[in-house]
């Protein structure tokens, strides 16, 4: 097919029109430039739809997307240079009025505001600015990363408070909003750190602080995060059980004691609530470890703790009398836990030997000589007893004293025998040597007399003698007794029965 043949007339007027294009200020009032969005928002790894057209007479030189305007600006797209922006292409591709572009996978970066430009060609045949849109304000829109939780480094023990963190970032815009839970019950925690990124994003660090409990096994803590872009919250999970150490309690058990020689006894270790499972048990005799065949694994609790049962079996020989049996235990790396008890053994088939077995000679003797000398020194011992008390007793024992009556004449003796015609004593000694505490009863039909008496020759200071060698009393009118004259007598009273 043979190509048109241009027309010459054609040509003639066109280039005369091209020239005055050409020239300053020729046309400029019939050209614009389109740019009819003012704000776009977007999120993050979307597609930026930017629109710009031109309308008026065409004019030779290119069209380019600025992002910013002045020294700082940057091209966003040239279509003479378009391999150089990958994420860049045009809506129509290869059209004179119709300039709008797609921008793929915008990020937080991309924030700012894009100018549609018209370069013309000078005279130099290097492009100018020519005219410019309105500009589009674009917002982008970033989710926040994923939630990433941590905790201390190391296990804590219960009663022990840690810190755990919530982070996120490459957010867009600032605002946003942390809540945390435990077991989806509420915590208070301190108030989020924001800081910017880049410029135009956004980081986020929110802590808060646990008092770890042994019953935390189950439990877990749950950050969550709410913003403008997410139509549910984030959430991220953090199970306590990572950094909790719950050390066992460790006690041993044996049979009672004492036992039988050459018997087998059996010697239980046992640990309980403990966290985490790994741990190690060994036993030793006297500091010696003992061999135990078969190893026990711990057993998980309904509380998540778990706890292990060992055993390991002693034969009672006599020369284990005494010997100290420990059960240690080493959990998760930390120190060791020792706990002892005691093996003691009593030789019963010995004893039951002695009880059946008859006596002989020699011990028959030793019993004897040893029971008489414990009779004899309980005889002593009594006998000392006796003396003491005796001695106690003569100390507070009252004088005695003796009356003796001279012989009657026979004439006295012929007479009969009256029962008035008696001469009584009452010897009342007080237990004080210097006081007389008790007085003498007063009696219309008593005579009185006042003995003075002194101490025995022999030294015998419990007892007092006096002896009344009277035939007759003589009467004396009714008065009370007489009272000591020195402090060192010691004095009676003799009451004689009227006649």
């Amino acid at each position: 097919m043979e190509p048109h043949p241009r027309d010459p007339g054609r040509t003639a007027w066109a280039l005369p029109c091209l020239l005055l294009l050409a020239l300053p200020g020729v046309g400029a009032q019939d050209f614009s430039v389109h740019q009819p969005q003012d704000k776009l928002s977007v999120a993050a790894g979307e597609t930026l739809t930017l629109n710009c057209t031109t309308s008026g007479m065409v004019i030779i030189g290119g069209v380019r997307w600025l992002k910013g305007w002045g020294s700082g600006n940057k091209t966003i797209y040239d279509q003479r240079e378009k391999d150089r922006y990958p994420r860049v292409m045009r809506a129509v591709d290869g059209s004179d009025s119709d300039f709008t572009i797609h921008i793929r996978n915008v990020q937080p970066e991309d924030t700012g505001t894009y100018y549609c430009v018209k370069f013309r060609k000078n005279d130099s045949g290097e492009d100018e600015f020519f005219q410019r849109g309105n500009g589009t304000e674009v917002s982008v829109h970033a989710k926040p990363s994923p939630l990433f939780l941590s905790g201390p480094e190391q296990r804590m023990r219960p009663e022990q408070s840690a810190s755990f963190s919530c982070t996120t970032g490459g957010f867009f815009p600032k605002e946003i909003e942390v809540k945390w839970f435990m077991n989806m019950v509420p915590l208070m925690a301190q108030q989020p750190q924001i800081s910017e990124w880049r410029g135009k994003t956004y980081n986020m660090s929110s802590t808060v602080m646990v008092t770890l409990q042994k019953a935390y096994v189950h439990s877990q803590l749950i950050c969550e995060v709410q913003h403008s872009t997410l139509q549910d919250p984030l959430r991220g999970s953090y199970q306590l059980s990572r950094v909790l150490q719950v050390p066992p309690s460790v006690k041993v058990h044996a049979e009672p004691s004492p036992v039988e020689v050459n018997k087998t006894v059996t010697f239980t270790c046992l640990v309980k609530e403990f966290y985490p499972a790994n741990v190690s048990i060994s036993w030793l005799e006297n500091g010696i470890e003992i061999k135990v065949p078969n190893v026990s694994q711990p057993s998980e609790l309904r509380s998540g703790l778990f706890q292990l049962r060992s055993q390991v079996d002693v034969q009672a020989t006599e020369e284990k009398n005494g010997s100290t049996i420990t059960c240690m235990v080493v959990h998760d790396g930390q120190a060791s836990t020792n706990t002892s008890a005691f093996l003691w053994i009593s030789n019963m088939a010995q004893e039951e030997s002695r009880k059946g077995s008859p006596i002989n000679k020699d011990d028959m003797v030793i019993y004897i000589v040893v029971g008489v000398v414990c009779t004899m020194l309980a005889v002593l011992v009594a006998a000392i007893l006796y003396l003491i008390r005796t001695k106690q007793m003569k100390g507070k024992s009252s004088p005695s004293a003796r009356l003796h009556e001279p012989e009657k004449s026979s004439e006295a003796t012929t007479q009969e025998s009256d029962p008035n015609n008696l001469t009584y004593a009452d010897l009342n000694f007080d237990k004080e040597r210097k006081t007389i505490r008790r007085m003498v009863e007063m009696s219309q039909q008593s005579e009185y007399a006042c003995i003075q008496t002194n101490r025995a020759p022999n030294g015998d200071d419990n007892l007092t003698y006096a002896d009344l060698d009277m035939v007759h009393l003589s009467k004396a009118p009714k008065r009370p007794a007489p009272r000591p004259e020195e402090a060192s007598s010691e004095y009676a009273s003799v009451q004689i029965t009227r006649k």
